[in-house]
């Protein structure tokens, strides 16, 4: 396993040391990538500490051969949206200086405009990190409830990508219920990223 998800490993694992590390490794960063753009060490401080409670919100979702680093960057990114909304600010990012190593928001290419680069990069850092905090949401709430046979059927049929009929022979169920489990997460689904707000032509289909 990488180093990053052997930590990824430790947090869930409730060890105290692990989520420290985290902090440590990644706080400095993400308040340098939040202030260079909102001008605020408080505000900036803010979107961080939201930042890492999205971090944990969605941490049952999280795919560990993700790069940490960039996944962490994207919901900053959104959560840097959603502070300039909520102040009634457009919420533009510059190209440069993320702070990722993987690209959360692209450098200009010479072979596309540059506002042409500057949507897309955006764009793909607000839908990461808004469907991030959407299943997190999901998840977290069958967690809490125990309902782990929900649980096991959307990694399968989402992650995994299996049919109906190949997860219920799976799970022991009829496929009316893996149907039923799948409406039930892709409602809310659409209700939670409903409530964030977004830009109307984020996610036409799902929305819809």
């Amino acid at each position: 396993m990488s180093s990053d998800a052997l930590l990824i490993e430790r947090i869930r694992q409730g060890e105290v040391d692990a989520w420290e590390e985290l902090i440590a490794r990644f706080e400095g960063r993400l308040l340098a990538f939040a202030q260079a753009r909102l001008q605020r060490r408080d505000a900036g401080e803010d979107v961080v500490q939201e930042t890492f409670i999205g971090f944990l919100t969605s941490l049952p979702n999280y795919d560990p051969s993700r790069p940490l680093e960039g996944y962490l960057f994207s919901i900053a990114a959104h959560k840097l949206t959603d502070y300039l909304r909520r102040e009634g600010r457009r919420p533009t990012l510059p190209l440069t200086g993320s702070g990722t190593s993987d690209g959360a928001i692209d450098p200009v290419g010479h072979d596309r405009p540059a506002s042409a680069v500057f949507r897309s990069g955006e764009r793909r850092a607000v839908e990461a990190a808004a469907l991030a905090e959407a299943i997190g949401d999901q998840i977290g709430r069958w967690r809490e409830r125990e309902e782990w046979s929900k649980v096991k059927c959307a990694e399968l049929l989402f992650v995994a990508g299996w049919t109906n009929k190949r997860v219920a022979e799976l799970l022991s169920v009829s496929e009316q219920t893996v149907a039923n489990h799948k409406f039930e997460f892709l409602e809310r689904l659409r209700s939670s990223l409903r409530k964030q707000r977004l830009s109307e032509d984020l996610f036409p289909q799902l929305l819809e």
